[in-house]
C-alpha cells in the first residue's frame, strides 16, 4: 500500500489559467482595481489586493482600528489566529 498525499495548495493560488477568475470561476481579487484602490494582502505578503472588490465580497478585517483586506477566503481565518502578528508585517 502507498501513501501518496498531495501537498495542500495555499489558499490563494494564482496558477489558474485565465488570470481573471480563480480556479473556481471567482472574480480574482489580486489584480482588479486602480492603483490608488490597491493594497496587500496581509496573509500572503506582497499580494495586491483590491480594497473594494475585496470589501464587496467582505474579505476585510478591522483590527485596532486599521482594515485590513484579503485576497481570498483562506486569509480572514489565518488573520483571526494572530491579527497583531499580521498588522505588524503591514506596518
Amino acid at each position: 500500500m502507498t501513501n501518496h498525499t498531495e501537498a495542500a495548495p495555499s489558499c490563494c493560488s494564482t496558477s489558474a489559467v485565465d488570470p481573471a477568475t480563480l480556479g473556481n470561476g471567482r472574480e480574482n481579487l489580486l489584480t482588479r482595481g486602480s492603483d490608488d484602490d490597491l493594497t496587500t494582502c496581509p496573509v500572503m505578503v506582497g499580494t495586491p489586493v483590491s480594497k473594494k472588490a475585496a470589501e464587496a465580497v467582505g474579505l476585510f478585517r478591522d483590527h485596532e482600528g486599521e482594515r485590513y483586506y484579503f485576497c481570498c477566503a483562506g486569509c480572514g481565518p489565518a488573520f483571526d489566529s494572530d491579527p497583531a502578528t499580521y498588522a505588524a508585517a503591514m506596518a
